[in-house]
């Protein structure tokens, strides 16, 4: 497990996944059987390193990452870098034949991302990317309906991503400086876009074509040390996104924002609107309104309007017991692993948000519309 130092990378794959399906005693196959996990910690910092093993029972740390890809103990390479340094390890780790989870981007570039797609299959690699968001418990509400036929043909997707992130100066920043630097790899295209992209084709449809304006709303930050610097990457990306659906076209737009202060129920939220009904999804929290039960709003400027048009959505029930999302994903795979089964969530599908991201800082460079070809390993 690469860079478990970080804040991603320690809380939820290292604690709430592996840790926990380790403090569980494994994962429970099919058959009865259980797989069970054992972490090697590998980071620059030897004294973090031993502090985070120490504190979590972990016997293995170091800070060779090559010994530990020639080490055939260990048979999967987790990589939770920042993204700048992501390529460079997944070759290193390609050519070692190990199997790989990774976070994403997978790459700087869709270029990049394709090429270590296509190693990794030339190799015979098995591989992994993170799609946690589609494993949220209001988006796996959000897949059950989709499922039922709840929408009828589904027309649109508005998506509000964001929240006020201080600039650093009067009060710390709660996300890391090198995020408003496009030069260290920074930015919310290339930190939410892929997101966006694996949320939209798994639930909707793919993505056609973005049209994307970014922004950067606060130059004037302080990092870590209290240094003043100027940001270089956008805070702040507005996004409309045409998908192919499976009944017709779909219309998504997207705001991502680091600049916004909240004014909706979860920090994410999704309004889904189709010709039978329509949905408001966030991180848990999932509400629907049918069309049997839409009320008929009628424009008046003149007469302040009284209806309770909240009131008018209904909650749709959990019914299910949803685990971490990074924590389900992680399970999946090493289940696959074990079993030698496909995993579609492999270095192919993580190009495909590094294209989104590509397409989305064009559109917004060039001021038009960009189109996305399909990518293949041919």
């Amino acid at each position: 497990m690469n860079g478990v130092s970080g804040r991603m990378g320690y809380r939820q794959h290292l604690v709430r996944s592996i840790l926990a399906i380790r403090d569980q005693g494994g994962i429970e196959l099919p058959d009865g059987t259980k797989v069970t996990v054992k972490p090697l910690l590998v980071g620059r910092s030897e004294a973090k390193l031993a502090d985070l093993a120490a504190k979590h029972g972990i016997d293995d740390y170091t800070t060779d990452l090559d010994a530990a890809l020639a080490d055939p103990r260990w048979e999967i390479y987790a990589d939770f870098l920042v993204t700048k340094a992501r390529a460079t390890a997944l070759r290193k780790a390609i050519a070692a034949g190990k199997t790989i989870y990774t976070e994403k981007p997978t790459a700087e570039s869709v270029d990049e991302a394709l090429e270590l797609a296509k190693l990794a299959a030339a190799a015979g690699v098995k591989t992994g990317v993170v799609h946690d968001k589609l494993y949220l418990p209001g988006l796996q509400k959000l897949k059950r309906l989709i499922d039922s036929g709840f929408f009828g043909r589904i027309l649109s997707v508005r998506g509000e991503f964001g929240y006020w992130v201080f600039e650093g100066d009067w009060q710390p920043a709660q996300r890391p400086s090198w995020n408003y630097r496009a030069e260290d790899g920074g930015g919310i295209i290339v930190d939410m876009f892929p997101h966006w992209n694996y949320v939209l084709e798994n639930l909707f449809g793919d993505v056609q074509t973005v049209y994307a304006q970014a922004a950067v709303h606060i130059a004037d930050r302080w990092d870590e040390r209290g240094e003043h610097y100027t940001a270089t990457a956008e805070d702040a990306a507005y996004g409309i996104f045409e998908l192919s659906g499976s009944q017709g076209p779909i219309t998504a737009q997207i705001n991502s924002s680091w600049t916004v202060r909240v004014n909706r129920d979860e920090l994410v939220e999704f309004h889904v609107d189709g010709t039978h009904g329509s949905a408001v999804v966030g991180l848990f929290g999932a509400k629907i309104q049918p069309r049997n039960a839409t009320p008929k709003p009628v424009w008046n400027p003149d007469l302040e309007d009284t209806h309770d048009y909240d009131a008018d959505w209904q909650q749709v029930p959990t019914n299910d017991v949803f685990l971490n999302g990074f924590r389900q994903q992680w399970e999946e795979f090493l289940t696959s692993y074990v079993l030698d089964t496909p995993y579609e969530f492999d270095l192919l599908a993580g190009a495909r948000g590094v294209q989104l991201a590509e397409a989305g800082l064009r559109s917004s460079r060039e001021g038009r519309k960009v189109e996305l070809p399909a990518l293949s390993l041919d």
